[in-house]
């Protein structure tokens, strides 16, 4: 392998960053940034989000800022068949997706290593904070990033051992600080640029409306449900509520009520006491592991079950080659089908998937 380098550039400060890393360590590098809208799609996104023209410009001004040069990947159908799509299908199916994740393990990496590979490059880098390393079986791990608050090894566990391979991470040793120092320091135009927070193709974080605009379905007015089955109000659309919800239900009760179950089948929304809300076991599903190629018997890790979440010490048990069930030590709240379980052994990431169902 050479020391050529395609870097996928958003055109936030991290990848700029690790751009600017890279040359300073010889490595021969290509800036690419991906176009994932169309012109009609920009109108109805936030004026910054992922492949917008103001980010592909600001990644250009720094690969000709750092004498590198600079090419656009237009994935805009890839990205609404994959990412778009599953955004839309796990909603409707009563989850909540994660399409990070789903954009990762798809198009960020894949897409970009698959156009690296065949322009002669043989390695990809990317701006996240976290480190790899290449165990005693020579198989790849993710590290956690030495900046806690800003650790993104929960968003990339799906990753294969082939992409692991060709990637380079050079900000897993950085502090959020440090980034934006060094970018100052050498006089990158987004040095101070604001980080990206929501969802990109999610305005004003409403994603009813974007269901409705991308799927052109209506929500379907359903009832709520008691546990034992009694009606006592309507909901708007069961894509409109997320388990642990409690604001926003319209229902007047005697004790307060939280989203504990949605029924895609009958449309209805299961509401209860919070109580109703913690479960110790977890099964999850679509399970990668870094560390070893399926699970042959039960291990103990950390998971946790949101990007956000700390990390609760649980038994993984194997169910299928592709799936474990998650028994915690302590009962999780609010758990949520479509969202990743990411598991961890001490500082390294070793596997996730996908929740389906909490017993």
């Amino acid at each position: 392998m050479n020391n050529k380098v395609y870097v996928a550039m958003s055109g936030g400060v991290d990848s700029s960053v690790a751009a600017f890393l890279l040359k300073q360590n010889g490595y021969d590098c290509k800036g690419v940034t991906l176009r994932l809208y169309d012109g009609n799609d920009v109108a109805v996104f936030e004026s910054r989000n992922c492949g917008s023209d103001e980010d592909i410009n600001d990644a250009k001004s720094v690969c000709s800022a750092l004498n590198m040069p600079h090419a656009v990947i237009n994935m805009e159908n890839e990205f609404k068949s994959c990412v778009m799509q599953n955004f839309a299908d796990v909603y409707y199916s009563g989850g909540v997706p994660n399409p990070c994740i789903v954009c990762n393990r798809h198009i960020k990496f894949k897409g970009v290593l698959d156009k690296a590979i065949l322009d002669g490059y043989d390695f990809m880098a990317t701006g996240h904070y976290c480190s790899k390393i290449k165990d005693s079986s020579g198989r790849f791990l993710l590290k956690k990033a030495i900046d806690s608050s800003k650790d993104q090894t929960y968003m990339l566990y799906s990753l294969s051992q082939d992409i692991l391979s060709r990637v380079l991470f050079p900000l897993g040793h950085l502090s959020k600080a440090d980034v934006r120092l060094l970018a100052e320091n050498n006089n990158l135009i987004n040095a101070r640029k604001k980080d990206s927070q929501d969802i990109c193709f999610i305005k004003d974080n409403d994603y009813r409306a974007f269901l409705k605009r991308f799927t052109g379905k209506q929500s379907v007015p359903g009832d709520f449900l008691l546990p034992d089955g009694t009606a006592i109000g309507t909901h708007t659309g069961i894509e409109g509520y997320t388990i642990g919800q409690r604001k926003g239900l319209g229902i007047a009760y005697d004790h307060p009520l939280y989203v504990i179950d949605k029924n895609p089948q009958d449309n209805t929304v299961t509401v209860g006491k919070q109580e109703l809300l913690y479960t110790s076991k977890v099964t999850v599903t679509d399970v990668n592991f870094l560390a070893f190629e399926r699970l042959s018997s039960s291990i103990k890790a950390t998971s946790k079950l949101r990007y956000s979440q700390k990390e609760s010490e649980c038994i993984i048990h194997p169910l299928s080659e592709n799936s474990v069930l998650l028994e915690f030590s302590q009962p999780q709240r609010a758990v949520t089908p479509g969202q990743s379980a990411v598991f961890y052994d001490d500082e390294y990431c070793i596997g996730g998937g996908i929740i389906a169902f909490s017993n």
